[in-house]
């Protein structure tokens, strides 16, 4: 453990210790007998009239007070020694792996072809990022979000394996849309945008360079593009490999930029040891109980509003939002959405939990973005693409930059007309012979309760169609409505 980065974050607190270490020499002062009789009897004679009986406890209350306000004050001064680097930040950076489809990708140079190699590239690294959250996008003549940030990775492959050239139709390299929807996704956090593609449209070229959002190119095939292409975005080229330095690659200049970028934002940001101190606080709490011995309970109570905070789980006196909070970020979410008050936590809570109906019965009671958001969510889960669009609407409505609603109400319109579609291309088929398992009038019904879905994997899986044909038709949709 390094200790070279040794101090405190709240260094005044420290007075505080310096008042403990006095307090047995004030102690001890005031209980001086010949120092205030000395004005009053000839000095010479004081050690001959004063019977100083011998003290057998070495240790008084007052050493006591003096050990607890030092720990205490230490305590709440924060010694720290290391950056405080939260959990999330061992995992890999966030990436947004944006896929060109225009028609070159199909070109036969790179076996079998372009897009097929890329795609059996990209399996790989959405495996080897598995817990990490990564988005898709594609693009040639327009470019769509194909899934929002997400840690799943067989969802993404799903996706992945479902790319074809024929799923935009706009022709071109809109390279320029890309780095817009992916500056929209990362909202100025630290992350990546990687290109997959084989070149590029010149004309964007000047205007490409963008230096908020760090972008890696692989290149695919030869052309000369492609370097005008990484020279313009000041990015890395990269290209596949038969090993996994490509994936190496992505993953070394992602996690770098990431984490230069976080130690700039958090530069100040310690970890606070000083919660390590409340052990031997309580073991000297616990000897101080002994008989004979008392002590200014003012101080005491003084010094406990001195000591770190205990975890909110021990804590009684939170309050019910405070409670929620804590069973929200430690994933207990059905027990949060129980003790939230906050309507908008209760919902994301009971959302989280996949109670759909605590979720609805909510949201249905605020008038805000957010809340029309999930409200849509739900009934898109629920297979109510009618209510869902509606939703998305009355989202947009009060927030016309919602990008995530946006993307959704295509998503459940396309939905809409896919469902539409296999229900009416559904031949009737009558059964020959229907039977029952148990006698009418003998046994017992009983309610079987399924678990709702609680994430997209699940409900994704109930399409009536291919995830090809369900990107095709709301990519054209999307690219109807962007039409002037």
């Amino acid at each position: 453990m390094d200790f070279s980065n040794f101090h405190f974050l709240r260094p005044t607190w420290l007075l505080l210790a310096l008042l403990g270490l006095l307090l047995p020499l004030i102690w001890q002062r005031s209980r001086d007998l010949q120092r205030r009789l000395r004005g009053n009897i000839a000095p010479h004679l004081l050690p001959h009239l004063l019977l100083t009986p011998n003290d057998p406890h070495r240790v008084r209350p007052v050493h006591l007070v003096c050990a607890l306000l030092v720990l205490g004050a230490i305590a709440t001064a924060g010694p720290t020694w290391q950056q405080d680097r939260p959990d999330f930040l061992e995992n890999r950076a966030p990436l947004i792996i944006a896929v060109d489809l225009s028609p070159s990708m199909d070109t036969a140079d790179v076996p079998p072809t372009r897009l097929t190699a890329a795609k059996h590239t990209l399996h790989d690294l959405v495996q080897r990022r598995k817990g990490t959250r990564t988005a898709l996008l594609v693009y040639a003549g327009s470019a769509h979000l194909v899934l929002p940030p997400t840690d799943d990775p067989e969802l993404l492959d799903t996706f992945i394996q479902a790319l074809g050239t024929d799923l935009i139709s706009k022709s071109g390299k809109d390279v320029a849309a890309v780095i817009e929807q992916a500056k929209r996704l990362l909202q100025q956090s630290p992350g990546t945008l990687l290109l997959v593609t084989d070149g590029a449209d010149v004309a964007q070229l000047p205007t490409l360079k963008d230096d908020s959002l760090q972008v890696l190119v692989l290149a695919l095939g030869s052309s000369p593009t492609l370097k005008q292409l990484a020279s313009a975005l000041d990015a890395p080229l990269g290209s596949l490999t038969l090993n996994d330095d490509d994936l190496d690659w992505v993953a070394r200049h992602a996690q770098q930029h990431f984490q230069n970028a976080d130690e700039q934002q958090r530069l100040l940001q310690w970890k606070d040891a000083g919660y390590w101190l409340c052990w031997p606080l309580l073991l000297l709490a616990l000897v101080s109980v002994r008989r004979g011995w008392s002590l200014n309970w003012g101080a005491v109570l003084l010094l406990g509003l001195l000591l770190p905070p205990t975890p909110a789980e021990a804590n009684p006196f939170l309050t019910l939002d405070q409670q929620g909070r804590w069973a929200f970020e430690h994933h207990h979410y059905p027990e949060a959405a129980a003790r939230f008050v906050d309507p908008y936590w209760k919902g994301i809570a009971a959302y989280n939990a996949a109670d759909y109906d605590l979720a609805q019965t909510t949201f249905s009671a605020m008038n805000t973005p957010q809340a029309a958001f999930y409200l849509g969510n739900i009934h898109v889960r629920r297979f109510k693409f009618d209510d869902a669009i509606s939703a998305y609407q009355h989202a947009l409505q009060l927030q016309p930059d919602f990008p995530e609603a946006s993307a959704n109400l295509a998503l459940a319109i396309a939905l809409k007309k896919d469902t539409e579609s296999a229900a009416n291309n559904t031949p009737e088929v009558k059964p020959d012979e229907v039977k029952f398992d148990k006698a009418p009038g003998k046994g017992q019904s009983k309610a079987i309760q399924t678990q709702q879905a609680n994430n997209d994997a699940l409900w994704l899986q109930n399409l009536t169609t291919s995830p090809a044909n369900f990107l095709r038709r709301k990519f054209s949709l999307q690219d109807q409505e962007a039409k002037p």
